[in-house]
């Protein structure tokens, strides 16, 4: 039961919307049901609480009474009736609403409201920025409601503020894309942002669409990445690299970033099947000095690494000097060839890799700590016949052991979960302390057991 309120009309349409400061994609519609539950009148107190429920009747008795309320600003943002059924929890959690949404908006637009309204926002703490959060936005980004987001573009909806396309490509139902590139309004800056997240899903399908359908692969998002960058940074499997290159992606473009091209991000990614790819293709480049020592090493050309590393003695200092990033990007991708190539040249085992926040390793993670995240199972075993330690702990406090057995459970990748990979971090003497019985893993739990882990009682 809620406390006393002293305004619970405001409150209501507070718990009811996306919350303001946090991802907008997040909260659930609980606190504003116990306000309901309270004071049922919120719920018809004004167009705002029954644009927001989508409750058709009371939105109709509002517009009979006065038309004007179809563009009328209220509630604790000053946010017209549609942009806060828009920006509706329950839009996003109530599928049994979803038809009366549609009905009930385009009742506002039938009545005056715009297709194009929304709200300006402060982003990007510590220095903030404001941006423009439309209601394509809410429908098409948040909610991700396909005949929502088809009404406001059949009704002129504008699909290229900052918010629409950059989170638009947050699924692999891309029926909402669809209907934003088909609708021809897609600017070329949008479809880049489009194109790129698909980058960041590993959805090739869809990345697939918007390159037959005109996207750039060239084009530099925010003026920093071409999506071709985006795709090897994000360890994108070769199907997709090489959908990429069959578009005409430009691997010699530098980033804005650090200047490195897509040839220089694969070379030290250690993505042997890339390098490949652009040889066959004629599209890897003579390389020279330290570019040329890794991508031997990626390539598990021993003879070549020999021979650079002997009449190149520059090319080994500055690759021993950056040589922490290595072991751990190679072992991601399990490149144990690659791997084995820099320890031969005096990389150490234990080297810290400063870590990768899209792939959620910490700074001062070893090449085990990511290779048993990433559940590399062969990668884990060769690490651990190197002399690998097993019990180190990674700058988020867990040992390989317990990113194992967390990436077996809560990760992206959990279809290539082993209950051997959990095994050969046991026999290598992993201790079980800081892991609770159960896991999440049942085959994995049988193991743990078996080494002395005890059940969460």
């Amino acid at each position: 039961m809620v406390e006393e309120l002293s305004d619970p009309e405001l409150a209501f349409l507070e718990m009811a919307c996306v919350p303001r400061h946090g991802w907008h994609g997040s909260g659930t519609v609980e606190d504003a049901e116990a306000i309901r539950t309270r004071y049922p009148a919120v719920t018809t107190a004004n167009i705002f609480a029954a644009a927001v429920l989508a409750d058709e009747g009371s939105v109709r008795d509002f517009l009979q009474r006065d038309s004007g309320l179809a563009i009328a600003k209220g509630g604790p943002h000053g946010w017209d009736a549609l942009t806060h059924l828009c920006f509706s929890r329950y839009l996003r959690l109530d599928k049994t609403r979803s038809e009366a949404f549609v009905r009930t908006a385009r009742m506002l637009l039938d009545a005056g409201a715009s297709s194009k309204t929304g709200w300006v926002e402060w982003i990007d703490h510590p220095n903030p920025r404001q941006t423009f959060e439309s209601v394509l936005y809410g429908v098409a980004g948040i909610a991700q409601h396909v005949e929502l987001t088809r009404l406001l573009i059949e009704r002129g909806a504008d699909p290229n503020d900052e918010e629409t396309p950059y989170h638009v490509a947050e699924t692999y139902d891309n029926r909402i894309a669809e209907i934003l590139v088909e609708s021809g309004r897609l600017n070329e800056t949008s479809l880049t942002t489009l194109l790129l997240r698909k980058a960041d899903w590993h959805d090739y399908d869809g990345m697939k669409y918007l390159l037959e359908h005109g996207a750039n692969p060239n084009g530099l998002f925010a003026g920093r990445f071409t999506t071709l960058h985006q795709s090897l940074r994000r360890d994108n499997g070769i199907a997709m690299v090489d959908l990429l290159l069959d578009h005409g992606a430009d691997p010699s473009i530098p980033n804005r970033g650090d200047g490195r091209s897509g040839v220089s991000i694969a070379i030290r990614c250690g993505r042997r099947d890339v390098l490949r790819s652009l040889e066959r293709r004629g599209l890897l480049p003579a390389l020279q000095g330290v570019e040329r020592l890794i991508a031997a090493c990626a390539k598990g050309d021993d003879e070549e690494v020999r021979r650079i590393a002997a009449s190149e003695p520059e090319a080994l200092r500055t690759l021993l000097t950056e040589g922490a990033t290595l072991p751990g990007e190679f072992a991601g991708n399990g490149n144990i060839d690659g791997v084995r190539a820099l320890l031969g040249l005096g990389v150490p085992v234990t080297a810290l890799y400063p870590g990768d926040p899209y792939f959620e390793i910490p700074k001062d993670s070893t090449p085990l700590h990511v290779a048993a995240w990433r559940l590399q199972h062969a990668m884990v075993a060769f690490l651990l016949e190197r002399g690998a330690p097993v019990n180190v702990s990674d700058g988020n406090g867990r040992t390989p052991l317990q990113l194992a057995i967390r990436g077996s459970v809560a990760s992206h990748w959990k279809e290539r979960r082993s209950p051997e990979l959990v095994r050969l971090l046991l026999e290598a003497g992993a201790s079980t302390q800081g892991i609770e019985i159960p896991c999440g893993y049942d085959d994995a739990d049988v193991m743990l057991k078996e080494y002395g882990a005890k059940a969460d009682v």
